[in-house]
């Protein structure tokens, strides 16, 4: 029997095929994880159907709505409610919303894949790649407690030098207390940690390695 895993990924190349080709159109950012896969899909769908920015005010519709509704929000995130409710109950949000064919089945996909609790971090995903496919350079700062503006200023400086002529910088902080200092920083596909937790694991396994 094929596993949980298998059949989502089985889901998500049908949801991104078409009749004329069933390769994945690469996104113009790399993305990890689930979550990472399944906006590929998307942007893959909208790209082959044409609906690209179609889909992209899709996603706002549905992060302003998960941010203004309540009720909404609690739906989509409650594990009780079972899949197949789900699924007919987002199909009727996604007409009333008015969204696209590629957006409506991406919505069905996760309803019925129980991802529809990762929908927020979707929606921000998708709007991270439709910068870079805009030529904009996405830089993703993770840090381990929020900083002040005048030391964003200073890192944006910083980073501005990564950008080629015309490039526009779009910095995304996201806080994670597990890195303990310093920072995490991903451009495009570079990575560079430089926190405090990847400096103590080091320290450590110098020290283990000298025993």
């Amino acid at each position: 029997m094929a596993s949980v895993k298998a059949l989502s990924l089985l889901n998500m190349r049908k949801f991104s095929t078409s009749s004329v080709s069933n390769q994945l159109v690469k996104a113009p950012l790399q993305l990890f994880g689930i979550e990472g896969r399944y906006i590929m899909a998307l942007y893959s769908a909208a790209v082959k159907q044409k609906q690209i920015e179609s889909v992209e005010k899709d996603m706002e519709k549905i992060s302003s709505s998960l941010n203004a509704d309540k009720a909404f929000h609690e739906f989509v995130t409650n594990p009780v409610i079972p899949k197949n409710l789900k699924t007919s109950a987002i199909k009727e949000i996604a007409s009333k919303l008015s969204l696209s064919a590629p957006s409506s089945n991406f919505l069905a996909l996760l309803a019925e894949n129980g991802r529809l609790k990762s929908i927020q971090t979707m929606t921000t995903l998708f709007k991270q790649v439709m910068s870079a496919h805009r030529g904009d350079l996405v830089v993703e700062v993770t840090l381990a407690k929020a900083i002040d503006d005048s030391i964003k200023q200073e890192l944006q400086a910083v980073l501005q030098k990564f950008a080629k002529k015309g490039e526009k910088l779009i910095l995304n902080y996201k806080i994670n207390p597990d890195i303990l200092g310093g920072m995490i920083v991903s451009i495009g596909d570079r990575y560079v940690d430089m926190s405090t937790a990847s400096k103590v694991k080091k320290y450590s396994d110098i020290l283990k390695s000298s025993v």
